[in-house]
């Protein structure tokens, strides 16, 4: 599985640094019409992920996930095949919809691995299969900055398609689902209506909170995505855009690398929601500086303490999941969570193209690094509330008894 998410992580990641590239090829566009639609184009494979996650959740739940994964993979890898004959916007943005349907092999894989590991090392493990996500992460802007430079872009779509049908094979011939008795919790293995998920996720306020603050995460971490190679442009000029965005799209990622088991590992020891607090906070100050930068290396110097600070997120959150769901439920929870962060990659390419197309580049480090921070103060008070004060006023009652 960690193969797989190498491969689709890095297939999806090639074409990120230049797909508003791509767009500006397509005609003579103005730059504020380029940065609007690289959001929308961006955005809108979410919005049909974000209507379907729960539901292919809930039919992995029942059915099994491995059969999920391969029609992920699948259908992924014929829209990325196809938008490399594209030769119109609205073909391109019809394309990124259509795709929306099956994407989610990531979460999914998140979830078939979560429902197989014990509750006490989930963090670890997530961790450790994030990293492949994030290794492919890593180096597929890299790649895909320089097949672009040196092939075109309509052909590197055609060439990233091939390495996510390779994950579909991955899946079909090396990936068996186990059925595991991983608790005695009756609650573990009975059936759950949609009803009762909801309810499930509605009172408990922390587990409610931390799948919100999903769609705040993710409204600011994809909010510069999509105009990330245009702000390259603008520091550092038009000499090998693809090839220097690439670069400032992977620090992030060898961040991420080196850091992500590190976190999981943490939270293991010192409790999920410590951890998220931190790196929310964390984050949020990273973010700040990049509306100042002067140069590509600045940037890229922040993509990386950016990568280093975010890179837990992603695991802890799927280990309090983990936690605190039973488990004939959690691939329905994470579904929810899925389209929770796919709400946020609809809202944050969108909004970070109207905030550089109005404002300024700028505009956008400063909103991003005010909804981490506001993120981190939510998920503060709501943990203090419903968690810690709990905790201590009980230890307080039985020391005085």
């Amino acid at each position: 599985m960690w193969f797989a998410n190498f491969f689709i992580a890095g297939s999806m990641t090639m074409v990120l640094p230049f797909i508003s590239l791509y767009i500006e090829s397509m005609g003579n566009f103005s730059d504020s019409y380029v940065q609007n639609w690289s959001g929308w184009i961006f955005a809108i494979t979410f919005v049909t992920a974000f209507i379907f996650s729960p539901i292919w959740g809930r039919i992995g739940d029942k059915y099994g996930r491995k059969k999920i994964l391969i029609f992920s993979a699948a259908g992924i890898g014929i829209s990325i095949l196809l938008m490399g004959f594209a030769t119109t916007v609205w073909q391109l943005f019809l394309l990124r919809l259509v795709m929306g349907v099956a994407t989610g092999f990531i979460p999914m894989s998140q979830a078939f691995i979560s429902t197989q590991t014990p509750k006490h090392i989930a963090g670890r493990v997530l961790g450790t299969l994030q990293t492949g996500s994030i290794t492919g992460t890593l180096m597929g802007p890299l790649l895909g900055g320089t097949l672009a430079d040196a092939f075109g872009y309509s052909n590197t779509f055609k060439w990233v398609s091939i390495t996510v049908f390779i994950s579909a094979i991955i899946v079909i011939l090396g990936v068996k689902e186990l059925h595991l008795k991983l608790s005695e919790d009756e609650q573990d293995e009975q059936s759950y209506t949609r009803k009762q998920v909801i309810q499930h996720i509605i009172t408990n306020p922390v587990l409610l909170v931390v799948m919100l603050i999903s769609t705040l995460v993710q409204v600011a971490h994809f909010s510069i995505q999509p105009i990330l190679s245009l702000f390259v442009a603008d520091i550092h000029g038009p000499e090998n855009i693809a090839f220097f965005a690439g670069i400032a799209f992977s620090a992030a990622g060898l961040g991420n690398l080196l850091m992500t088991r590190k976190w999981g590992r943490i939270g293991d020891k010192t409790g999920y929601i410590k951890v998220l607090i931190f790196l929310l906070f964390t984050a949020g100050i990273v973010y700040f500086p990049g509306a100042f930068v002067t140069n590509i290396w600045q940037l890229v110097v922040l993509r990386f303490l950016l990568g280093i600070s975010i890179g837990g997120i992603i695991p802890v959150r799927i280990a309090y999941i983990r936690q605190t769901a039973p488990l004939s439920m959690q691939g329905e929870v994470l579904g929810y969570n899925t389209s929770l962060r796919f709400l946020g990659n609809i809202i944050g390419p969108a909004l970070g193209g109207m905030l550089s197309g109005f404002f300024g580049f700028s505009a956008v480090f400063f909103v991003t690094s005010a909804l981490l921070i506001l993120s981190g103060l939510i998920m503060l008070f709501c943990w203090y509330k419903y968690e810690y004060r709990p905790i201590n006023n009980r230890s307080l009652t039985a020391n005085r008894g």
